[in-house]
């Protein structure tokens, strides 16, 4: 019999809002969040009503501005735009590195609130703090070279992403691109991660940092943060279909944008023969429920080998570990060790669920399915946004699972018998950030990877978005603009020699770094 659990000690919600009223009164109310604009932490805005993933509880949710007062914020941080370009490089980078103390002071209760607001285990949202911090670190440790002869944008540099890393993408962005002479605007996701943002945003502004933090729909506040001349550069992350929409309406404007969106990552299977790796890494694989863009989704099996993929494949995923972040049997043990957690959201749940017994109907196979009574809960709570790991093989092409990321615990298997097969299957979405080929070949592997459309392809090891020097991009559909990591995204928010051609992919060129 399962023991019963109980919430860790020092994890509540309630409690975590408390150390947020304590530690940035400026921008946390009782009972909702402030935006930030023209250097002022705003009590204006709409507040939606929002639940948390982990166990259905009301947290705090975003205070939408209308587009009439995103305007004006957007007019204010010109201002301070034009005011921080002009402040020497060495006062920027002590601003950003007390900035950085500032949150490696406070890492626990923000990893705790992403916990709370996206559901990661308590591993993950430590590294997502972690990995910001250092990341950070590393670009005022090394910046002065990467801006010889080159100046700030015209404007402030405007920020949507989705809700999955608030840390180490979207303040890892704001840091970097403040560092390097610009103003800031993030926009809030609508579908979490607002109070850990906001408390980020607050101990940046603390430190003299030109940060505006605002809520809203995306439709009602794009003229403002993607269309408005006052903009210098739009840095979007995201699904393809409202990243097309942001690269339409800068189409015209001869805007600087950055703009990644997600596409269908996978992992081909081709002459293999090196199962123990394969079977250490699949676990991995499935960190936070595969809810990031360089999680791969799909596996493009050889038909021949597919006897042995499933002995490698099936025992590691039958050890997947799900449930609640915070359930222990006794108040201190140490946090759980989790894959994942809840998915970001119930209506998230349902989707997938959905997709996934509409494939089966249409000719699916369902090779793999953990059960609910699997997982790690609280007695009587709501599990509305968990999804159990479910493995599918050949969905069928009428099924968005063929095509499309599934943003969720859920794998496809397509088995081919041909290297065209092999790179047609792995080429289903027009093109990707990331890819894997395992091959015993070496040979086979330098021949078929420049026809892989993903901007880092892996032999036999899974490729990440990366850190600090290396590169990140992507090709085809996945993404627009130019490209970023290291040096690169420090070139791409500042402006260099007359022109320049930023490595990137463009309506009218694509350069690869």
């Amino acid at each position: 019999m399962a023991p019963t659990l109980t919430l860790k000690a020092g994890t509540s919600w309630t409690g975590a809002w408390r150390r947020c009223l304590a530690v940035a009164p400026e921008a946390f109310l009782d009972d909702r969040v402030r935006n930030l604009w023209n250097g002022v932490w705003q009590e204006d805005g709409r507040v939606l009503p929002a639940v948390s993933p982990v166990d259905g509880r009301p947290i705090a949710g975003p205070p939408r501005l209308d587009g009439t007062t995103a305007h004006r914020a957007v007019c204010a941080a010109l201002d301070q735009h034009r005011a921080w370009r002009h402040l020497p490089l060495a006062e920027r980078r002590a601003r950003v590195a007390a900035t950085l103390d500032a949150l490696a002071e406070h890492r626990t209760l923000l990893a705790l609130l992403l916990v709370w607001e996206i559901g990661k285990p308590w591993r993950l949202a430590q590294a997502d703090v972690d990995r910001a911090i250092d990341g950070v670190r590393w670009y005022v440790d090394g910046v002065e070279p990467m801006l010889a002869g080159r100046s700030p944008l015209d404007g402030p540099v405007s920020n949507i992403a989705s809700w999955n890393y608030p840390m180490s993408v979207l303040v890892h962005a704001l840091l970097v691109q403040a560092l390097a002479g610009n103003a800031v605007i993030a926009k809030t996701p609508t579908d979490g991660g607002v109070a850990c943002l906001t408390l980020a945003c607050a101990l940046a502004a603390r430190e003299g940092i030109p940060v505006t933090l605002v809520s809203g729909s995306g439709h009602e506040l794009s003229q403002a943060l993607v269309r408005a001349p006052e903009i210098g550069c739009v840095s979007f992350v995201g699904g393809r279909d409202t990243g097309a929409a942001v690269a339409t309406a800068i189409a015209d404007l001869g805007k600087r944008h950055v703009l990644e969106q997600e596409g269908l990552n996978t992992w081909g299977i081709w002459n293999y023969s090196d199962w123990d790796a394969f079977t250490a890494v699949i676990p991995k694989l499935f960190d936070y429920g595969k809810q990031r863009c360089t999680a791969y989704p799909r596996f493009v099996v050889q038909r021949r080998l597919f006897d042995a993929f499933l002995a490698a494949y099936l025992p590691a995923v039958r050890t997947l570990r799900v449930g609640h972040p915070l359930a222990v049997e006794h108040g201190d043990d140490p946090y759980p060790e989790l894959d994942f957690g809840p998915v970001i959201n119930a209506a998230k749940a349902k989707e997938l669920q959905d997709q996934v017994a509409e494939a089966i109907a249409r000719g699916a196979v369902p090779l793999h399915r953990a059960m609910p009574d699997d997982a790690r809960f609280l007695p009587g709570q709501d599990t509305s946004a968990y999804v159990q790991p479910v493995t599918l093989l050949n969905p069928p092409s009428s099924s968005p699972l063929h095509h499309a990321e599934p943003f969720g615990p859920v794998d496809t298997i397509v088995l081919v018998d041909t290297e065209a097969e092999l790179l047609t299957a792995m080429n289903a979405s027009n093109g990707a950030l990331v890819a894997t080929l395992s091959t015993d070949d070496r040979a086979a592997y330098d021949r078929l990877v420049p026809h892989i459309r993903a901007f880092k392809v892996g032999h036999g090891t899974p490729r990440s978005r990366g850190d600090r020097d290396e590169l990140f991009g992507g090709l085809g559909a996945s993404w627009r603009g130019a490209f970023v990591g290291g040096d690169l995204l420090v070139r791409a928010v500042t402006r260099g020699p007359a022109g320049e051609r930023l490595p990137g992919n463009f309506p009218e060129y694509q350069l690869l770094p």
